[in-house]
């Protein structure tokens, strides 16, 4: 039976994949800072913000067997002007979105290293190609995860490693609700940032459901040749993938914006 680490587990995209996972055979482990009750997997508490937390919880995973596969979901979400977010709240996003899944493929990696086999399946986004107004730094981490993992499928693949990214785009979690906000009273921006915030959210309880996204994870780790990137979400959200690289991007703004709340 393959064995899989997924962090995030406890709640959205992380708690429907390890439900599918499990479901359709697989070993799961989940990961998450907080415990789940009552799942019918073992589930190790991990801190990806935290070095010592993420080590500790790969070494408790790795010591009861190896693992076949990681699948990242943990994350978070911040909305509000590039102005008005403070360096502190940025850096915050930074440290979970992009070094949380840095810290944790990094612990796991030298064990399918010396297996010479392994998957890696990073959940990305959309909006790590398409980047959200009043979201900057949100989409920022996620196309800095976009090169991060393109650099490091190839450094691995001569290990029998796989990488891809999964680039949901909107999908109905807790995600929407726990998503912070830096928008004050008197920010200059307040208006606009609050009709795209709204909007964002309006588009996201209308998204596609979690185990969408879990099908499409556990498609890629059937698969002999896994995809490097596969998006996941309505038909209107993902053409604007091809759309972005083929049309001028004066025309492309205009064409998103009423999408973008702009």
């Amino acid at each position: 039976m393959p064995r899989v680490l997924i962090t995030g587990s406890s709640s959205g995209i992380g708690l429907a994949c390890a439900r599918r996972l499990h479901e359709t055979g697989w070993q799961v482990v989940g990961a998450s800072r907080r415990a789940v009750p009552e799942v019918p997997w073992p589930h190790v508490t991990m801190d990806v913000d935290d070095d010592g937390s993420t080590a500790a919880g790969a070494t408790r995973v790795l010591d009861d067997g190896p693992l076949d596969a990681v699948v990242t979901c943990a994350g978070w979400g911040l909305a509000g002007p590039v102005e008005t977010t403070s360096a502190e709240d940025a850096r915050a996003q930074f440290e979970t979105n992009f070094w949380g899944t840095d810290r944790v493929v990094r612990a796991i990696l030298p064990s399918l290293r010396e297996r010479r086999s392994g998957r890696l399946v990073l959940v990305g986004s959309l909006a790590g190609i398409i980047p959200i107004p009043f979201q900057a730094y949100y989409s920022a981490t996620k196309f800095a995860l976009e090169g991060w993992a393109g650099a490091l499928a190839l450094e691995v693949a001569p290990f029998g490693i796989h990488v891809t990214v999964v680039e949901p785009g909107n999908v109905n979690t807790g995600f929407t609700d726990a998503r912070q906000t830096t928008v004050s009273d008197d920010d200059p921006y307040r208006d606009a940032a609050l009709r795209a915030i709204t909007k964002m959210e309006g588009d996201e309880r209308s998204g596609v459901d979690p185990v969408d996204v879990a099908r499409t994870i556990e498609k890629v780790l059937s698969r002999r040749h896994p995809p490097r990137r596969v998006s996941v979400g309505r038909w209107g959200e993902r053409v604007g993938v091809p759309a972005k690289r083929l049309l001028p991007q004066r025309v492309f703004e205009r064409a998103a914006g009423p999408s973008l709340g702009v």
